[in-house]
């Protein structure tokens, strides 16, 4: 009967042995995912800064594009109003030419 007991607590401790050792292999696993994990972000964080940086280089650049498509808009309203000057100027020509 002893024996029997034996056998059955040596298979509970067993057990429970390989419970903890799987769970000892779980935080490993866990362990080395996080830091794969941690590597990634701080790949992304310096490539985002890197972007940041272009960005802002870049800004001065796209300051003076937004400023030449003002002048381009004003520019424009500019040469139609000077053609409908003109256009008025020529009707008053030819009606001076008529004359």
């Amino acid at each position: 009967m002893f024996s029997k007991i034996a056998m059955y607590l040596t298979g509970e401790l067993t057990a429970t042995s390989e419970d903890y050792k799987l769970l000892e292999n779980i935080n490993k696993m866990t362990s080395l995912k996080y830091l794969e994990m941690k590597d990634i972000a701080v790949n992304i964080s310096r490539n985002l800064k890197d972007l940041n940086q272009k960005s802002a280089a870049l800004q001065p650049y796209l300051d003076q594009i937004t400023l030449t498509e003002k002048q381009v808009a004003a520019l424009k309203q500019a040469a139609y109003k000077f053609d409908a000057y003109s256009k008025k100027l020529e009707t008053k020509y030819k009606k001076l030419e008529r004359l």
